[in-house]
């Protein structure tokens, strides 16, 4: 009796101080960003959870993507802001710069081009590898700062545009010419959105601290909450990537809470977390989280 109370006490309290797995034979090789009250700092984890890798961005940075070559690209705000492109050894290899106020989300392309989302006006330009714009869509937001204007942006297969309005709660779909396409909102502080292979849209609920699957019709067909699995701590939804196994990987960004519960998680459609992630002691509150190699 007293080794399973012990037992107890550790599996309810091991994610306060150090990497834990829900199931031991799962691993992931991680990058992220830190951010939050804590340094702005890019990370890359191997499967044991050992950093071997880290530099500080060029300024605020909150979300990045991991190219087939290894290197990864990243918006980043400040005065200058843009997005850069980096090496495995942290050189730059392209660097665009916006004439904007703010960039922080963007998406290289299959043909080489870089989606920019500018934040004041609200807009996505296509740059080409050269650095010139190819093309420009509007976008709509009820947000006069620019701050939160707009997150991360994803180009679909038939040409359009998805975009995560952070500040708005709004996801929205545009046809190039910035028309709106298809929109749901009501989701605060939403920042990150996949488009699925059924037609249905994966959205990332941030604050409402859950992960739902809507239709085009706009209809609730699957939903994770906090109330799914207390132990996450779930405090932000901040991104989503899905993996080859079906799963999906979540951020749970921190702030404010830092100390307890996951920095990120996968869970299967079943709703059953199958492996998680936190170190405590080395890191607060972590954004956009991916899995390497997926």
């Amino acid at each position: 009796m007293v080794m399973r109370l012990a037992l107890g006490i550790i599996l309810s309290f091991g994610l306060l101080d150090a990497s834990f797995a829900a199931d031991a034979g799962i691993k992931h090789r991680l990058m992220f960003f830190e951010y939050g009250n804590c340094p702005n700092r890019f990370v890359e984890l191997d499967a044991d959870g050992r950093i071997v890798r880290e530099f500080k961005p060029r300024s605020i940075a909150v979300m990045f993507q991991i190219l087939p070559n290894g290197n990864i690209v990243y918006g980043y705000g400040g005065h200058p802001t843009g997005v850069v492109e980096v090496n495995p050894r942290g050189e730059a290899v392209w660097n665009y710069v916006s004439h904007c106020p703010q960039v922080l989300g963007c998406e290289r392309l299959a043909n080489g081009n870089t989606l920019v989302a500018e934040q004041g006006p609200c807009r996505v330009v296509e740059v080409n590898p050269q650095g010139a714009v190819v093309h420009t869509t509007n976008l709509s937001t009820n947000q006069t700062g620019y701050h939160l204007q707009v997150r991360n942006v994803q180009k679909l297969k038939d040409g359009h545009i998805l975009a995560a309005h952070e500040g708005e709660g709004a996801i929205r779909e545009y046809e190039l010419d910035g028309r709106v396409a298809w929109e749901y909102t009501g989701v605060t502080n939403t920042g990150e959105a996949l488009r699925l292979e059924n037609g249905n849209t994966l959205i990332a609920g941030a604050t409402q601290k859950r992960l739902i699957e809507v239709t085009p019709e706009h209809k609730v067909v699957w939903e994770f909450t906090a109330d799914d699995a207390p132990e996450l701590n779930l405090t932000w939804v901040s991104s989503i990537q899905i993996l080859k196994n079906g799963n999906y990987l979540v951020g749970n960004f921190l702030r404010g809470h830092e100390g307890k519960g996951a920095h990120a998680f996968e869970v299967t459609r079943d709703k059953k977390v199958v492996w998680t992630f936190a170190d405590h002691k080395q890191f607060r509150s972590v954004t956009t989280v991916r899995a390497v190699d997926e």
